[in-house]
């Protein structure tokens, strides 16, 4: 089945939720739509969580995850999807099932792993399993620095183009590594590509931004699905993100700004 048995191109996002809607799979799901995408998902946990921080979680059971993968998969022709939050080993060896059997599927994976405190989000079974399973079937992996160092072994402050190499090494066919967590007055993204390198340069906002590596991997996703390459996937889906950062808005509560997703600032 291809998009043109629906007339429309469909992307997937397995991950986990996000209660005020401005991370995760909410987050996903709003970018995949706004760009002209339908979007499915695969829900992976449940949290109670705003930009102040996660209060609390539940892990679905795998065979949840697994019913939605292959309800979602029998239906409906997937042209690429993208993971974020996993949880632990037992869904992340589901996924990678899936994804082997869908074939003819781009699969972007937001490897979170690492969080803002600089606390471990899976165990060292699941980072294994992630690694070891999941990264091989990668078209594009997109960590920060601190998610590159724990899937490498290598210190998250070595040159970007050293974690890239060592994440290619790992069986991926490209990687995406953000620089939002340098320093600076311009970030910096490095997408390597075999022995290919392409560098994204962009002014660093002042204002720290919730969900933001969502978003740009779904909006990635969401073009890969529309039929770009990679590369040119890529180059939008950071452009698309970076002409929304500057609308980031505010709660009278909140720690960190939120994007924009509904209205005029949202769309393409």
């Amino acid at each position: 089945m291809s998009h043109s048995d629906t007339g429309r191109y469909h992307a997937l996002s397995i991950a986990g939720s996000d209660s005020c809607g401005g991370a995760g799979i909410q987050a996903d799901i709003k970018t995949i739509n706004a760009l002209g995408v339908e979007a499915a998902s695969v829900l992976t946990a449940i949290t109670a969580q705003n930009t102040s921080g996660v209060s609390a979680v539940t892990v679905l059971d795998a065979d949840m995850v697994q019913a939605q993968l292959d309800a979602v998969l029998d239906e409906l022709p997937i042209a690429a999807a993208k993971t974020g939050m996993l949880a632990n080993d037992k869904i992340i060896e589901r996924v990678a099932d899936s994804i082997v059997k869908a074939r003819n599927m781009a699969l972007v994976i937001d490897p979170v792993m690492v969080a803002t405190s600089g606390a471990r989000l899976l165990s060292v079974n699941a980072e294994r399993a992630l690694r070891d399973r999941l990264l091989p079937l990668a078209d594009l992996v997109t960590p920060n620095r601190p998610e590159a160092a724990v899937l490498t072994g290598l210190d998250a402050n070595a040159p970007a183009d050293e974690l890239a190499a060592a994440l290619l090494a790992l069986g991926c066919r490209a990687v995406l590594v953000k620089g939002g967590h340098g320093s600076g007055e311009m970030v910096e993204d490095l997408l390597a590509i075999g022995e290919q390198r392409l560098s994204f340069r962009h002014p660093r906002l002042p204002a720290s931004v919730h969900g933001t590596g969502c978003a740009l991997s779904a909006a990635i996703t969401a073009q890969l699905a529309l039929g770009q390459t990679l590369d040119a996937a890529v180059e939008s889906g950071i452009d698309w993100l970076q002409a929304r950062l500057s609308d980031s808005w505010k709660t009278a509560t909140g720690e960190l700004s939120m994007l924009p997703f509904a209205g005029e600032a949202a769309r393409p």
